[in-house]
């Protein structure tokens, strides 16, 4: 040994085999952000309402329905982070360069009003779901929670902001966690999942239309487009990729995995929620659930006060992810078509149409919650709004992904917009049938 040498000092074998691996779980989480966050959200007390009279009405014989959108609602939203990372702008700034700009703002205006109504129907179902724990405080408890949403999208960093929202996802745990609190039946739920048994009826088809409607929505694709932007101003350098090609693989690498796991997440939580309804609800002929309230309350005397606390947590920790996700994703889009600073980096001093978007889409859905407004109705608009949104957005969006002009060399993979148009003649078809049925 020469003098020079340094001896190293010996760890222990356990130290030594656990240390590389929490390294590569740290940074296997650290790829996780936009694609979570926008998977997670799709499963807001509106969507947790759809779910559950999926399974009270249908059993297990509508959990086909999530095996079917998992590739198309991946496949979307892969083209939407795809077209923000590479270009550097949101979804509205590469639609108002397609579309004409007076079509893309009755776009917007449509996709606001959609938002908002969701926001009050998200807000009133936590303030619910707070009532049925406590016995008191529903309307308190709706206000309390747009005001926390509101403070903490206005006075906190984007960063810190970001990683809030990442860790909020574990709360869809809690449906999970329901599966085990019901008795399921596994091969019933199989059999749903593979060859399910449902004639083709009204009622049928509606809640395929909705479930279409709640899983593939408008406004997670101006979210997920957004935050990938979002993502290059934070870090001193990034590029978009038009830009900076070199990083390309990296990052592409980070929106697959990101994209494919934060839909899998989602879809995972739905069937959860459609298993536990079916096991309990349906199994007991309770078939009418209106809200995701209406679900907490009724599994209640059936699944045991556990299941029915595990609920209620995930109404109020759905509806927390949610509402940023509504209220920011109106605002991206709003203040990208008018060339206006945006970003929840910016202080609201710095991005004041931005930030006013977002205070007025929650106000607005304060409102709802404390009108006369038939919240099950205004919905059943809200799913006929987004149905036809989504179609011109995601016809633009595959224009937009195949375009050499405006993606460069990154323009985006056939198979992925193959999907993608399948999936825009998919809604088209949701859209129509909403009318009809």
């Amino acid at each position: 040994m020469n003098a020079g040498d340094v001896i190293a000092p010996k760890l222990p074998r356990s130290r030594i085999s656990k240390f590389p691996k929490r390294l590569r779980r740290a940074a296997f989480f650290e790829q996780l952000g936009p694609g979570l966050v926008t998977g997670a959200a799709d499963d807001d007390p509106s969507g947790i309402a759809t779910y559950s009279q999926a399974g009270a009405q249908f059993g297990f014989n509508m959990l086909w329905t999530m095996i079917m959108t998992y590739p198309l609602m991946t496949a979307v939203q892969l083209v939407s982070a795809q077209i923000g990372r590479v270009t550097g702008c949101g979804l509205a700034k590469n639609i108002g360069d397609v579309f004409p700009k007076p079509l893309v703002l009755v776009l917007i205006g449509l996709l606001f009003i959609a938002n908002t109504i969701n926001i009050g129907a998200n807000l009133a179902a936590m303030g619910s779901a707070v009532e049925l724990v406590i016995g008191w405080g529903g309307h308190i408890f709706t206000v309390a929670f747009a005001l926390v949403s509101l403070t903490l999208q206005l006075f906190i960093s984007y960063e810190r902001y970001a990683k809030y929202l990442k860790w909020l996802t574990l709360v869809l745990l809690a449906y999970v966690a329901v599966v085990f609190v019901a008795k399921v039946d596994w091969d019933a739920a199989v059999a749903g999942l593979v060859t399910p048994k449902i004639a083709l009826t009204s009622d049928s088809l509606t809640v395929v239309v909705a479930i279409f409607g709640t899983t593939i929505s408008p406004y997670l694709m101006f979210w997920q487009s957004s935050q990938e932007v979002e993502e290059i101003q934070q870090h001193a350098n990034a590029r978009p990729l038009k830009k900076r090609p070199r990083q390309a693989p990296r990052e592409f690498r980070r929106i697959r995995i990101d994209t494919f796991i934060g839909m899998a997440v989602s879809n995972i939580v739905a069937i959860a929620i459609m298993m536990s309804t079916a096991a309990t609800l349906h199994a007991q002929g309770k078939t009418d659930i209106t809200t995701a309230a209406d679900a907490a309350e009724a599994l209640r005397p059936i699944a045991g006060n556990l299941a029915f606390a595990l609920f209620s947590l995930g109404i109020i920790g759905t509806g927390l992810l949610s509402l940023p996700v509504l209220a920011g994703s109106a605002a991206y889009a709003f203040g990208e078509s008018q060339g206006w600073k945006c970003g929840l980096e910016n202080k609201p001093w710095e991005a004041v149409g931005f930030y006013c978007v977002i205070i007025a889409a929650t106000v607005l859905g304060i409102g709802i919650d404390f009108s006369s407004l038939d919240p099950i109705k205004a919905l059943f608009w809200s799913a006929v709004i987004n149905g036809f949104v989504a179609v011109p957005v995601m016809a633009a969006m595959m224009w937009v992904g195949s375009r050499r002009d405006q993606m460069g060399r990154f323009t985006v993979a056939p198979l992925t917009l193959t999907l993608g148009w399948a999936t825009t003649a998919i809604m088209a078809a949701a859209a129509i049938a909403m009318l009809l049925f």
